[in-house]
């Protein structure tokens, strides 16, 4: 590949930059506490259109991008990963992440846990419920 062509990735596979966008919007989205109809509201869409740009489903065009922005109440450059970035990968994964229907809430709540003790006993049973295999339905008789 030469310097000048732009790397592409296999057909259906959402762009890592994209989902680190649309995770990025979600999360300013959050901040706020906009939801995504509300959002759509303001952008002349439908929330399953801001549904597609948070998961990277769909791209978010440049002018798309400055409305969306505008919206939110922050700068474009907000919700822009570089690619030339030394954290963009970590930055994708943990967006990505962050995108997880109840993540946000989940962080939310567990930071409002004081108790060291307890934070622990979360963790514990949380990575206990990550890891456990899945459960088999029973016959029934």
């Amino acid at each position: 590949m030469r310097e000048t062509e732009i790397p592409r990735t296999r057909t259906g596979v959402p762009d890592p930059i994209d989902l680190a966008v649309g995770a990025r919007i979600r999360l300013q989205r959050h901040a706020i506490g906009l939801s995504q109809q509300a959002l759509a509201g303001r952008l002349g869409l439908s929330f399953q259109q801001i549904q597609k740009y948070e998961r990277g489903a769909n791209r978010v065009s440049a002018s798309m991008l400055v409305k969306t922005a505008a919206a939110l109440g922050c700068s474009p450059a907000l919700l822009l990963v570089g690619a030339e970035d030394q954290q963009h990968a970590a930055d994708v994964q943990w967006l990505t992440l962050l995108t997880q229907t109840g993540a946000t809430e989940l962080l939310a709540a567990f930071s409002q846990i004081a108790d060291a003790d307890t934070r622990a006993a979360v963790i514990a049973i949380t990575k206990g419920l990550a890891t456990e295999a899945p459960r088999t339905k029973a016959c029934k008789g």
